[in-house]
């Protein structure tokens, strides 16, 4: 009985002292698609999404600033159906590396797949692309793009349990605006960028027309060409009040309370505006030009994208002018645009000098590369960290006008990783590598720096330097290029521009005003704490400066043309009243 009596404790003893039983640890989502969406073998980047955020489809929540959701990310090639795909914890993340570092909680899961399409180019490569389909390469609602209903999962603290997730949507097609009274719409092949790409190109331009065009018919006029990002329809401009009906929206950006409505009414009184007596008579356009790398070109010819510069400068401008009885001299053309289109105002005006006669470039990507935002791309070894023996120092690349972070290099650049290897992700620092990086012997971009690592690539930014480094080609070439460019080069910044761009602008200034010869004869303006993206008012803060770019440089544009206009040029016929 003391026998039995012992063993029996000794077993319990040795039972309490063993492990508990380990939990299964089970980090895999799978994807497929449905018969619904069922096409030829399908290419493109798979896209997994988990939001803990029921205020929208997890596909909108994805961004570089501090609320942003889950996301990971996997090529697809030849995917054929009924064959489904896993997301493993190998799948690289953001802002989670990996799905086993997602916290247990509950989650609306997502999938999309962001299409790709094959381009075989004029170099010989065959790259695959996402084409743009009119959405301005918005991959969350691309047109031809499918993905999931999003429906709700529990992450527990060894995993997923059996996730499935079914691509049984296709986004639309975007239905395209109608010409009015005021407003006309083209789109043209461009013979240029369809033989680069091995397709059929196409270039749009949205075009506003003065007061009187059709009872003016022997008038002519000056042009201007507002660049910027993908613009659906032209922007700022409504014939109407705004709507009594329209609730009040607050803008989180810009603190105000009812910014719809500011916006409405300031398109209202541009329109009043256009319409009075004194205000010259112009052609504005603002122009479509994306690309299968981004919703915009840069303006410029590139290895990677081909030449946009070329084709915008005399192909689809030249057209524009013929149809709509522009004068079509470069006296009479004029550049104007903020962030990415103020460095391509600037870029174009020195890219092609004698085609333009003037550039008012607000708060512009970096034009001069020792300061890429935050990174020295020459003298620097690494873009994600600054230089320390003892200290790990993330290099910002957000901040508000306070200087508070809401975001790194690092960060951003892993979320584009995510979005697309290969420059593909359609987001910002990967378009400036499709625009200013040679072509790789994969015919995608070189990287400049390591996507992962954040090393640096000094032969990619040599080649920067000589071909897109705005400020070093300026000081290369001006004794060629300051003829030409005397008092066209117009420059605003804010100081505290949430991207750091003012840093590039001081250094172009550096050189604008003491080292040109011939003198510049232009300006450089910096706004006190304005953040991004300011354009040169001293007196209204960029909440609604911003909503003033096709007026608040006319006077400029009429100086100029004044001053520069050659004998005999017609500064007449679109003077009426």
């Amino acid at each position: 009985m003391r026998k039995n009596l012992l063993v029996l404790v000794v077993v319990a003893f040795i039972m309490g002292c063993s492990e508990p039983p380990k939990l299964e640890h089970k980090y895999t989502i799978d994807v497929s698609y449905s018969a619904e969406v069922d096409s030829l073998a399908k290419d493109g980047r798979l896209l997994l999404m988990l939001s803990s955020d029921d205020n929208d489809e997890p596909r909108f929540q994805i961004n570089d600033g501090l609320n942003t959701q889950l996301i990971f990310g996997m090529n697809v090639e030849n995917w054929a159906k009924d064959s489904v795909l896993t997301f493993d914890e190998n799948v690289f993340g953001y802002p989670y590396e990996s799905l086993k570092d997602v916290p247990p909680g509950e989650y609306n899961v997502q999938a999309l797949l962001n299409v790709y399409e094959t381009f075989n180019l004029s170099t010989g490569h065959t790259v695959k692309l996402p084409m743009d389909n009119g959405e301005g390469q918005q991959w969350q609602k691309s047109p031809g793009n499918l993905y999931s209903k999003p429906f709700k999962i529990r992450v527990a603290s060894n995993g997923f349990e059996n996730v499935s997730v079914d691509l049984d949507q296709v986004i639309p097609p975007i239905e395209q605006p109608e010409d009015t009274k005021w407003i006309k719409h083209v789109k043209m092949k461009s013979e240029k960028l369809s033989e680069f790409w091995g397709r059929d190109i196409f270039l749009g331009a949205h075009v506003l027309l003065p007061k009187g065009f059709e009872e003016h018919p022997e008038a002519k006029y000056p042009l201007m060409v507002f660049h910027g990002h993908f613009p659906s329809d032209f922007g700022g401009f409504r014939t109407t009040p705004p709507d009594p009906k329209m609730k009040p929206e607050y803008s989180e950006r810009f603190s105000l309370e009812g910014y719809n409505v500011i916006q409405q009414q300031e398109a209202y009184d541009f329109y009043k505006r256009w319409n009075e007596p004194d205000f010259p008579r112009f052609i504005i356009i603002e122009i479509q030009h994306p690309t299968p790398y981004y919703d915009d070109s840069y303006a410029v010819n590139s290895a990677n994208q081909g030449p946009y510069g070329d084709a915008i400068t005399y192909e689809l401008i030249p057209e524009i002018e013929k149809q709509f009885r522009g004068m079509g001299e470069g006296w009479s053309r004029f550049l104007y645009g903020g962030s990415t289109g103020g460095w391509e105002a600037l870029a174009v005006q020195v890219k092609y000098p004698e085609e333009y006669n003037g550039c008012f470039a607000a708060c512009p990507d970096p034009i001069d590369f020792r300061a890429y935002t935050l990174t020295n791309i020459y003298d620097d070894e690494n873009a994600y960290f600054y230089k320390s023996a003892h200290k790990t120092l993330e290099v910002p690349s957000h901040r508000n006008y306070l200087g508070q972070i809401q975001s790194t290099l690092r960060q951003g650049n892993h979320l584009e990783l995510v979005l697309g290897d290969k420059s593909r992700s359609g987001q910002q620092w990967d378009i400036w590598e499709a625009t200013y990086s040679p072509q790789g012997k994969d015919g995608y971009p070189q990287r400049i720096w390591d996507k992962k690592t954040g090393d640096i690539n000094p032969k990619v930014a040599e080649y920067w330097k000589e071909n897109f480094d705005l400020r070093h080609i300026l000081e290369r070439d001006w004794d060629k290029l300051g003829d030409n460019l005397k008092g066209k080069i117009h420059i605003y910044c804010g100081d505290m521009d949430n991207y750091y761009l003012n840093n590039a602008v001081y250094l172009m200034e550096d050189f604008l005003e003491s080292t040109t010869e011939p003198y510049y004869e232009g300006e450089v303006l910096y706004g006190d704490r304005a953040e991004h993206c300011w354009n040169g008012d001293p007196d209204q803060p960029n909440a609604i400066t911003r909503l003033r770019y096709n007026s608040m440089y006319v006077p400029k544009i009429m100086e100029r043309i004044e001053k520069s206009a050659p004998k005999g040029a017609d500064l007449t016929s679109w003077r009426y009243k």
